[in-house]
């Protein structure tokens, strides 16, 4: 690490913010997933989790553990599935308030970790791994100590913030790769924008005004964004001018992403890996802090206390010494798999030599670090399920989701960093077959039953309370309207009907 005095600019102010970023993401992430874990992973839930750890432990066996590392082993009931999300929520406020920065930067990730791991479809986003892999390199970046201060945070290690660089460039530069190796013409032709504001996931209603711009715009949007995720991200490991000079592109095209359309915690999350390409230097005057000089002093110094200073000093030296060389193995492990996995999904199919093969296995359950890349095949169509239930078979009404379109009249709204998991999975689950997407199966089930936690997870229960005998999921292709219809319908949407997409589900 920078040695205190020195003109070398510091990142004891970078660290902390960086931290803090991360703290922040795993509250947003916590709270987000805590108001839907009942009714997604619940006894009453779409994909029961103890169903799942049951099923896993008949295949598996004792050391199935192994494989899917999850404290939710040791209990799995509904009380235990809130317990983790409120353990979390709890545990990133400590840490954004600075109480036991190590152990609550340990228990988020842990947690996070376990319900990860068994989540399957409705935790399987790239922001999650991403998570993931960031909020374990912030663990790195923690002083052992019983609070921290902003006042006097502690000098960073600079291999950590190298880490946090690698992580942004590969999420970066592998982003924009696959986009290219994907030969969709559409983005070679740098016409993707023209669909992308009106089939992502969760549009917001600026994405409307946004698609009608003109389509030279889009084009020149187009193109900077590939500037953007295929040149700026290698400026992050040049000399400092650059370096810095690449922080810019980079916060605004997450801006300009988050400012028409819904990607949960992702902007927020890459924003904070946009930290790691500043120094303490380069800071607004109001967000340096003094570094401490007591820099490696923790709660295992209490106990030295009566020791003489020359007995403490040594051993701070060898704490440093030690954490420094703990710091480049780990450096090493994780840039060689993170750079194998990027290569691998770049190359599609490039051999990875065996030392490193072994030692990405060896992590692979723990999400240490992943391969990246971003919406490489730009979906030109929206197709969108919209369920519907019946007490008769006859007059159908529909379910309306809280966030994914269903009435046209409806404004779509902005609703990130909370990510509605079941709003997602519907839009993948249009885009796919019925037989693929089994867990929509299990949802018009609970809905039959009228499974109060899963019901929670749409705006409304149309039935009241009582249930309906007979539901079903049509398939809608959907648009957004011209300017013209708007203004005389108010209409965001039109809507064709396709097909019905799945059989009739009946009590």
């Amino acid at each position: 690490m920078p040695a205190l005095g020195t003109n070398r600019p510091g990142y004891a102010s970078v660290g902390w913010l960086l931290s803090r970023g991360v703290a922040l993401v795993y509250l947003v992430a916590f709270a987000s997933l805590a108001v839907q874990i009942q009714g997604l992973y619940g006894s009453d839930g779409i994909l029961p989790i103890s169903s799942y750890l049951e099923w896993l432990r008949g295949r598996g066996g004792p050391e199935v553990w192994q494989s899917y590392p999850s404290l939710l082993w040791l209990g799995h009931g509904d009380a235990a599935l809130a317990a983790f999300c409120w353990s979390g929520i709890f545990a990133s406020l400590a840490w954004l308030a600075g109480f036991l920065p190590l152990a609550a930067a340990s228990i988020c990730w842990v947690l996070y970790l376990s319900l990860f791991v068994v989540g399957r479809v409705f935790l399987s986003f790239q922001w999650d791994i991403l998570l993931l892999e960031a909020g374990f390199l912030a663990i790195f970046l923690q002083p052992t100590v019983i609070r921290e201060s902003f006042s006097k945070p502690r000098e960073r290690s600079d291999i950590v913030i190298v880490l946090f660089r690698w992580l942004l460039f590969r999420l970066m530069f592998a982003s924009g790769a696959v986009k290219l190796l994907s030969d969709d013409p559409v983005w070679w032709n740098l016409t993707a924008l023209e669909y992308h504001y009106w089939t992502q996931p969760l549009p917001t209603w600026t994405a409307w005004h946004a698609h009608h711009l003109p389509g030279w715009f889009h084009r020149i949007c187009t193109g900077a964004m590939f500037a953007v995720e295929l040149v700026v991200p290698f400026f992050v490991f040049g000399p400092r001018r650059p370096r810095l000079l690449a922080f810019a592109p980079l916060v605004l095209l997450q801006l300009a992403i988050a400012a028409t359309g819904n990607y949960t915690f992702f902007n927020l999350l890459t924003l904070v890996l946009c930290v790691s390409v500043l120094d303490d230097a380069a800071l607004p005057r109001w967000l340096r802090a003094r570094p401490s000089a007591d820099d490696v002093r923790g709660l295992w110094m209490s106990a030295t206390e009566p020791a003489s200073r020359s007995v403490r000093d040594s051993l701070a030296s060898a704490f440093r010494v030690a954490g420094r060389g703990v710091a480049i193995v780990l450096a090493l492990t994780l840039a060689a798999c993170g750079g194998a996995q990027m290569m691998a999904r770049l190359g599609q199919g490039t051999r990875i030599p065996w030392p490193i093969a072994r030692m990405t296995e060896a992590v692979a359950p723990y999400h240490l670090t992943s391969s990246y890349g971003l919406f490489a095949m730009m979906t030109r169509q929206r197709p969108e399920i919209v369920l519907e239930g019946s007490r008769d078979g006859q007059q159908w009404t529909a379910y309306e989701f809280r966030w994914k379109p269903g009435d046209v009249t409806r404004a779509p709204a902005f609703v990130q960093p909370h990510q509605p998991r079941l709003d997602w999975q519907m839009w993948f689950a249009a885009l796919g077959d019925y037989r693929r997407n089994l867990w929509l199966i299990e949802l018009q089930r609970r809905l039959l039953e009228g499974s109060p936690p899963v019901i929670a997870l749409l705006d409304r229960d149309p039935f009241a309370g009582d249930p309906p005998r007979h539901v079903r999921a049509m398939l809608y292709e959907y648009r957004f309207t011209d300017p013209q219809t708007r203004r005389s319908t108010g209409a965001w949407w039109t809507r064709q009907l396709l097909r019905q997409y799945s059989p009739t589900q009946s009590r």
